[in-house]
């Protein structure tokens, strides 16, 4: 039965949270969906240097970047969650950080499927996610409201313990804060409006608009946020994996 703690008021470095979460006091062969500039999967690595890790990642600009960057016990493919290329139960545990609700909704609990398949029956499945609601959330959807992909991504989850015969079973779950800094308007609308993995479709009016709300939060040393997260931890269960995607 799943574990709902009482929420964190906040966290600087959510690794902090992901080594008392899986069984990182062994060597582990991880997997991380939808990695992005594995900042976490290196830090990661530098704290238990007998881990190994895999990140795939869909966005090519971002995994050009990550290729060039190579690192020990690290290794990057170009994949998505939906469709992984590693034969069944490869993989002790797996990650998936803010990048559930970038898979396309109506893959959402293909790419659970696969990631149940690809991990080893007792595996653990970390999924953090951001939750939609704070002063955050409010810029930011004024040019990417992601409340329905967010609300899918739950709602796969929960698919994906309550189908009668589950592959994951939740044992935990857990909200927190995490503080979210910019030195200007410029550095946010870099980082957070023009990702090399979407295309916002920004033009001047809107980005005056996100400029206007982004405003009042900026001080001299910057602006300062908080990013509202949910994380819930799942164990693969015994039930029989299902058929490998026919693009294996």
């Amino acid at each position: 039965m799943a574990h709902t703690r009482p929420a964190i008021a906040s966290l600087k470095d959510e690794l902090d949270l992901i080594v008392k979460m899986l069984p990182l006091d062994r060597p582990l062969d991880l997997i991380e969906l939808g990695c992005g500039a594995a900042a976490t999967a290196r830090a990661l690595l530098a704290r238990f240097p007998g881990t190994q890790m895999t990140g795939l990642e869909v966005d090519t600009v971002q995994m050009a970047k990550n290729q060039a960057e190579p690192a020990p016990g690290l290794e990057f493919v170009e994949a998505g969650a939906q469709a992984i290329p590693f034969e069944a139960a490869r993989f002790d545990c797996a990650m998936m950080l803010k990048s559930l609700h970038h898979v396309p909704m109506p893959l959402m609990a293909q790419a659970l499927g696969e990631i149940a398949r690809v991990i080893r029956t007792g595996g653990r499945l970390y999924v953090s996610e951001p939750s939609y609601g704070g002063a955050f959330n409010d810029i930011v959807r004024l040019f990417n409201d992601e409340g329905k992909v967010r609300a899918a991504a739950q709602g796969a989850l929960d698919a994906a313990i309550t189908e009668p015969e589950p592959l994951w079973e939740q044992i935990d779950e857990i909200r927190f804060t995490m503080p979210a800094r910019f030195q200007s308007f410029d550095e946010f609308e870099r980082k957070v409006m023009r990702p090399s993995y979407a295309d916002h479709r920004l033009d001047a009016e809107l980005i005056e608009r996100v400029r206007a709300a982004f405003a009042p939060h900026q001080r001299e040393d910057g602006a300062r946020f908080v990013r509202l997260m949910h994380v819930r931890l799942f164990t693969r269960t015994a039930h029989a994996a299902p058929a490998p995607a026919s693009s294996h």
